[in-house]
């Protein structure tokens, strides 16, 4: 007999706590139940079940055992739910949770196609700008920029963005243009307030040498378009990855503070809960992301 479905009926049998139940449960005959728990008996050598005419229980050997099948079945329940899974269409409702100046430049408009390839997908895009927790908040992923803190979390490159210092001309008219990074400390700078390392910029000299700046400023804020607006003003110098600040610079509304520095890339990433496998409508979403920013060396 075939050995799974012997340790189905005996952990069904200890489940439901007798044969008849056991039976009803598993679709098939008393008889046809008994006579795969006595074969397994057999194979093992060892009696499993304790039976009286009112009851039937699992011995210490049978208790043991149970526990041991049970992971098994169950693991075997996973694996045949993996495949269907896999290969069914991907559906339901996907929650994202995005940056608001990437969703807004990035995401918003690819929405549209993605939608019109998978019509069974429903989106809730959730724009903020501060770190959510994406089981306990009831997220199925996430697109983040920069550095990724350690954590549990799945996560896939979908590309970088370059991140430079930009000012006005109008501001660097005023109050002058920095020249070197040290020179960064008689400037007003614009900061990022959701940043872990709070109004600290780290910059990279043009040695490879690892740089920390930190002065005042006119203005904190938790949006990289409220700072490139800010910037645009003649307000300081910010410091934003290129899609924020790139039609900016094309227009001559802002130009680079130190433009010798290296350019510091920032990684952007689809993150998504740990698993053994990835649900069908998350791993649809990030392959046409991948697809759309033409994987991870894409810069934009």
């Amino acid at each position: 007999m075939d050995r799974l479905t012997e340790m189905e009926a005996f952990a069904t049998v200890v489940d439901q706590g007798g044969f008849t139940d056991a039976a009803k449960k598993m679709g098939i005959s008393k008889s046809t139940v008994s006579k795969h728990v006595s074969s397994l008996e057999a194979r093992l050598g060892a009696r499993l079940l304790n039976r009286t005419t009112r009851r039937v229980s699992p011995t210490e050997i049978g208790l043991a055992y149970y526990d041991r099948a049970r992971r098994v079945l169950n693991d075997a329940g996973e694996a045949d739910a993996l495949v269907t899974s896999m290969q069914s269409a991907p559906s339901g409702l996907l929650r994202i949770s995005v940056a608001t100046d990437f969703g807004v430049n990035h995401l918003s408009p690819l929405l549209g196609d993605f939608l019109l390839q998978y019509p069974d997908i429903t989106v809730n895009m959730v724009l903020n700008n501060r770190y959510v927790e994406l089981i306990s908040e009831g997220f199925d992923m996430a697109i983040r920029v920069g550095e990724l803190e350690d954590s549990t979390l799945r996560a896939r490159k979908l590309a970088e963005t370059a991140r430079r210092m930009i000012g006005s001309p109008g501001y660097f008219q005023k109050f002058g243009r920095p020249q070197k990074i040290d020179d960064l400390n008689e400037h007003k700078l614009l900061h990022y307030s959701n940043q872990a390392s709070g109004n600290v910029w780290k910059i990279t000299a043009p040695s490879g040498e690892k740089r920390q700046v930190r002065t005042a400023g006119w203005l904190t804020v938790n949006d990289g378009q409220s700072l490139l607006n800010a910037a645009i003003s003649g307000l300081g110098i910010a410091y934003l990855p290129s899609f924020l600040f790139r039609d900016a610079l094309e227009k001559g509304l802002v130009e680079e503070a130190i433009p010798g520095l290296p350019v510091e890339k920032l990684g952007i990433y689809a993150v998504y809960p740990p698993g053994r496998f990835t649900q069908p409508k998350v791993r649809a979403f990030i392959d046409f992301l991948v697809e759309r920013f033409s994987g991870e060396d894409a810069v934009i």
